[in-house]
């Protein structure tokens, strides 16, 4: 065993043990407990978790191999990434704690999109449930295909086994830890990540000799270099600063909000998380364009151009170091992953066996009904994953277009939501399935106008909701209630 192999297998009995004791910890606990970590995480925690788990192996991966073979005009997707952060964490994630709470102290997104309005209805709950179920375990299997490539690469295996190792590794400690366990370890993985992004800059201004003349060689017209990042056309810089739209509707992102412990910590997190981002995408655009000088020929010759961060943790540090670093490629893929298999797991069981199912179950069983369906989801997205048929590989593209599906479907739901007092459950259920459809008809018939799918998404369902809760009688006071008790400044529970 090499010493690379050694840090890795260092840092994944670290992922497990802390599922392990975040296990034995909650033997008392409640589904509230499991789901959303008791309402008890931190500042730093609910922060470090929201932006390593926002951040999947695109931003290791995706974004720099991007950059590299094109150049900075590539990196508008991450500028609206950046603001849409910040705007997410400034607008929403101290109304969206409070909301959830004084929503009858919702656990899930569709429990609180239905509990806000204080309507005994569960039919924008379990749309909304569906909904995650089917996206999420889309999304699991990506990051599964993310994670393998890079145990193929690092450790020189076959797919299937490597495959298995990463899915297995990320089952146990969502399975055993829950929400906790989720949070910790992502906590850890974000620290990783921007620890690995910042060595390689430091590294390189420290030891290495650059010719940015080698900028030049567009190797035959095939990967043509532009330092300027206003190379990219208006509509590639107008869809790239409407991926910040999706934040507003990003369940596994969202539930962060709902789970910090006072509303009062969310300036501390805002500050954090905003700053993490930012560093990050920055730093990434930066490290692209040094692999692009010092790597570029050999990366874009294979047309490996997404392994940039292999390939430079690799050249400019020691195997043990390298091994490390090269944890949080994997840690990218995980923090995300096992997000997305908790929040559809909780979807599940809060939103349709319990309500529907299993109306008596006792908080020890949906503990361990959602425990089994982390396991379900995993199985499934392994299979499809796995799979090398053509209907897997368009499920998988599917993936591309699941971040304008949630941002369109819930974001300016979320947004009205925590904003307006007027707003009513039918302008709500109106906006989710207009910000559905529109989306899923823009991509399939209208997407060769080049325009993503979200900003018409978000749009149609903006609109959408706003003309039904006018159209639609006065709420009751009840649901004025819940506003008031959420926008009321001397609460901070």
């Amino acid at each position: 065993m090499n010493l690379e192999s050694l840090a890795l297998i260092i840092y994944f009995a670290a992922m497990l043990a802390i599922g392990i004791v975040m296990f034995v910890k909650s033997k008392n606990e409640s589904d509230k407990d499991y789901f959303l970590g008791g309402r008890s995480m931190g500042p730093w925690v609910t922060a470090m978790s929201a932006q390593a788990s926002d951040m999947s192996a695109w931003l290791l991966m995706g974004l720099p191999g991007s950059i590299l073979a094109f150049g900075l005009g590539q990196a508008w997707i991450g500028i609206g990434l950046a603001i849409g952060t910040a705007a997410n964490w400034i607008l929403i994630a101290r109304r969206l704690r409070k909301f959830s709470k004084a929503a009858n102290d919702s656990i899930t997104l569709p429990q609180y999109l239905s509990n806000r309005f204080a309507t005994s209805s569960k039919l924008l709950q379990v749309i909304c449930a569906v909904v995650f179920l089917i996206f999420f375990t889309v999304y699991v299997a990506s990051s599964f295909v993310a994670g393998t490539s890079v145990f193929t690469t690092i450790f020189n295996i076959d797919e299937t086994p490597a495959m298995l190792i990463f899915a297995a590794i990320l089952i146990i400690y969502t399975f055993l830890g829950g929400f906790r366990a989720v949070c910790w370890t992502d906590f850890f993985q974000g620290m990783l990540m921007l620890i690995a992004i910042l060595a390689v800059p430091i590294v390189v201004f420290l030891t290495q000799n650059l010719d940015t003349s080698v900028l030049a060689n567009d190797f035959g017209g095939q990967y043509p270099f532009t330092t300027n990042v206003f190379s990219a056309t208006p509509l590639e810089i107008i869809n790239g600063l409407a991926w910040g739209l999706g934040y507003f509707g990003m369940p596994h992102i969202l539930v962060r909000f709902m789970a910090i412990k006072k509303p009062s910590m969310v300036k501390k997190s805002t500050i954090v998380a905003v700053v993490w981002v930012v560093l990050a995408l920055f730093t990434v655009a930066l490290n692209a364009y040094l692999g692009r000088i010092l790597i570029g020929e050999e990366l874009l010759a294979n047309e490996q151009q997404s392994l940039v961060f292999i390939a430079l943790f690799r050249k400019l540090f020691p195997p043990f170091i390298a091994g490390i670093l090269l944890s949080a490629i994997i840690a990218a893929s995980m923090s995300t992953a096992d997000s997305q298999l908790l929040v559809a797991s909780s979807s599940f069981t809060s939103d349709i066996y319990k309500p529907f199912l299993r109306k008596n179950a006792s908080n020890r069983e949906v503990m361990w009904v959602g425990r089994a369906v982390v396991l379900i989801i995993a199985v499934i997205a392994y299979f499809i994953a796995s799979s090398k048929s053509q209907g897997a590989q368009a499920i998988m593209n599917m993936v591309e277009n699941a971040w304008a599906g949630f941002g369109s479907s819930f974001g300016p739901v979320v947004i009205l939501s925590v904003f307006w007092r007027r707003f009513t459950y039918k302008g709500a259920v109106a906006g989710v399935l207009a910000g559905a459809i529109t989306d899923i008809v823009w991509l399939m018939f209208l997407k060769g106008t080049g325009v993503y799918e979200i900003i018409p998404g978000f749009i149609i369902g903006t609109i959408a909701a706003v003309v039904v809760t006018l159209l639609d009688k006065q709420p009751s006071k009840e649901v004025t209630a819940i506003y008031d008790a959420a926008t009321s400044n001397e609460v901070d529970d």
